[in-house]
């Protein structure tokens, strides 16, 4: 199932997109939760409900490509990202092949939609662009295990995780430079765990500026796959409803190109990962003010 958030006129609605049209939620089953977040917390026993509704509707929906998408979700819990997360990502960028994640945060105004513009900031024109797959946590979590680190997550989405490389060379720690205000794309929707592969394996992965392809991977490279990154984050901690999680970037990102390639404004870069969907967001200059 894709389950999106979207905007009609000044109202945020949660849908289901079906052959490109969305249905809104409530429409389906009138007491249906009104935001993603309470979609994520109801669980599959909303689903289904959904799913049979779904079936079983004439509603008529609305043409997605008419409704503004927003972030899938609006008001996301931690958003914790792995960096170095494909052997070749990590060499390319002059760095040993890591024995442990490593992790870093976003915060939320370095979140935005699909199609929305991803900001080059007027400090800097080192805008990078990275190719990621995003997991949803759907249930609170700790101290889980090979036999159910899989089990909490919700769904999936596409990232991409804008880096202003130079801050983010500034220090040891990669902060300033992946939390740039508009940087990070994520959407277009969420896809549930159960329409893929137990950890999302073995998708194609790619971004793409304009028709060029830039990065073209595959999530079974991940170094720490999906599975391994649940056990180790819950040693840490408490994982709960609308955490996301970053799963890092394949190798072709820009920086160890010569000469190095930066996002300008005039592009588009898009992010696509096999059944989930393709993120695709325009580039501009930071406006004065």
């Amino acid at each position: 199932m894709k389950l999106v958030s979207y905007q009609v006129g000044n109202t945020a609605r949660t849908g289901i997109v079906r052959n490109g049209t969305v249905y809104e939620l409530r429409e389906l089953l009138p007491d249906a939760p009104a935001t993603m977040r309470d979609v994520i917390e109801a669980g599959s026993p909303l689903l289904e409900r959904l799913s049979k509704a779904l079936d079983g509707s004439d509603a008529a929906g609305v043409p997605l490509d008419s409704v503004k998408l927003l972030m899938p979700l609006e008001d996301p819990g931690k958003v914790i990202c792995l960096g170095l997360n494909y052997a070749d990502h990590a060499k390319e960028g002059g760095h040993d092949v890591p024995e442990y994640p490593s992790l870093f945060l976003r915060v939320r105004t370095s979140l935005i939609a699909h199609d929305e513009p991803i900001v080059r900031p007027r400090c800097s024109e080192r805008l990078d662009y990275e190719a990621e797959l995003m997991v949803i946590v759907g249930k609170k979590c700790r101290h889980l295990d090979e036999s159910n680190a899989l089990d909490p997550i919700f769904g999936y989405s596409v990232f991409n995780d804008g880096s202003i490389r130079d801050y983010q060379r500034k220090t040891a720690q990669w902060t300033a430079g992946k939390n740039f205000d508009a940087t990070g794309p994520v959407g277009p929707w969420i896809v549930t765990a159960d329409e893929l592969p137990p950890g999302a394996t073995g998708l194609r992965i790619r971004s793409m500026l304009g028709d060029r392809t830039l990065q073209d991977s595959n999530t079974s490279n991940m170094i720490f796959s999906v599975q391994r990154t649940m056990i180790l984050l819950t040693e840490i901690m408490t994982l709960e409803p609308g955490d996301m999680i970053a799963m890092g970037t394949p190798e072709g990102v820009g920086h160890p190109r010569n000469p190095p390639l930066w996002l300008k404004p005039g592009d588009r870069i898009s992010i696509d990962i096999e059944h989930i969907g393709t993120l695709s967001n325009p580039v501009v200059d930071e406006t004065a003010g």
